[in-house]
């Protein structure tokens, strides 16, 4: 899966500069931008803003707040010299996610308080193609992006949305600019970066739509595999995700997760939820991992990482898992993680884990 970030940013950008360079000799100060109270010359500048504060978290790899700083606009700069500013900053961003490592993340507070290099890009194009919808429906310009910007923010940060008639429309929606036949408007939101679990010796990964697509396609999801990776269990949850996630009934938290070690970076195998906990508080894992990773401990350290987190929340109260009767070292993998066995049927046998008592 090749790492389009950087493209996708300057493709905004350079989209954003060419339609409001159409309108340069108008006054953005006297003008509201679309449905916000900010002027358009604000929007605007709140783009470059936004730019060089992605930009500055991930190349410096900030990892509990915003990096302390400000950017002003020198007194008297015109439209033209605030384009600038926003080719510059979208610029040094797109720069910055280039030449990011991909399993570096920084600070972003939503919702789980960091993002990735592709996280970052989709967060920084969702903030450019909503802000220059917003000032050129302010100054009545016609504006609709390429349909692979929107695309590539839905299926990096939006993936509690579900896919609607066409990109562009969808994303207005997500982000309360639009709307669509059959859905509710859309009042408040956030957009949603993947969730990572730490081990010792792991981080469990949430798989984005986007990389389940590409894994479900043979591709590598956008992670680094070793040899004999992704086992086709993992590419089957994947394309069960991505069922889920076409059906608007797929929930990023109980998704599927790769597993990668972090002394190397590499993806060892998947684990991760069939859906979400029943009204029982049920909810079943599933799992494996490459050939070459196997006998080393590492599902079992998943696994208890994983149940860890998930008796974190309220709505869990049981896990589950079915293990076919041949596979001793899936069964042994669940034993060691506290799991018991409480039947069986003509899928296997069948392995339960109650919330700990407080």
């Amino acid at each position: 899966m090749r790492a389009w970030g950087g493209t996708r940013v300057q493709e905004a950008v350079d989209g954003c500069v060419a339609v409001l360079r159409t309108a340069v000799d108008r006054d953005w100060e006297a003008v509201r931008a679309g449905r916000l109270e900010w002027s358009c010359h604000t929007t605007a500048f709140h783009i470059a803003e936004d730019l060089i504060a992605y930009a500055a978290n991930l190349a410096g790899r900030a990892q509990d707040a915003y990096v302390p700083f400000e950017i002003t606009l020198d007194e008297g700069t015109d439209n033209a010299g605030l384009l600038q500013v926003i080719e510059s900053t979208g610029a040094l961003f797109a720069a910055t996610i280039r030449t990011t490592p991909r399993e570096v993340r920084a600070f972003h507070p939503y919702p789980f308080r960091s993002a990735n290099r592709e996280g970052f890009a989709a967060m920084g194009i969702a903030e450019v193609l909503a802000h220059t919808h917003d000032i050129a429906e302010g100054l009545g310009l016609a504006y609709e992006p390429p349909a692979a910007l929107p695309e590539f923010v839905l299926t990096h940060i939006f993936p509690h949305v579900q896919p609607g008639p066409d990109h562009w429309r969808t994303f207005l929606w997500a982000t309360g600019r639009g709307d669509l036949p059959g859905r509710a408007p859309v009042t408040e939101w956030r957009w949603n970066n993947n969730l990572v679990i730490a081990t010792e010796r792991l981080t469990l990964q949430g798989i984005t739509p986007a990389s389940a697509h590409d894994l479900g396609m043979g591709g590598d999801g956008g992670f680094e595999w070793i040899e004999g990776g992704p086992f086709e269990g993992t590419r089957e949850a994947a394309g069960f995700m991505l069922k889920a996630y076409e059906g608007g009934v797929h929930r990023p938290e109980f998704g599927v997760f790769a597993l990668v070690r972090r002394e190397d970076g590499r993806a060892v195998g998947g684990m991760g939820f069939h859906g979400v906990p029943d009204e029982d508080g049920r909810a079943e894992i599933g799992y494996d991992l490459a050939e070459g990773a196997r006998g080393h401990g590492y599902a079992t350290e998943a696994l208890r990482a994983l149940s860890d987190w998930a008796f974190a929340r309220d709505d869990v109260h049981t896990l589950v898992a079915t293990i076919e009767r041949d596979n001793l070292p899936s069964q042994a993998v669940v034993t060691r993680a506290g799991f018991r066995r409480v039947g069986e049927d003509e899928e296997g046998l069948a392995y339960e884990l109650p919330r700990p008592a407080d």
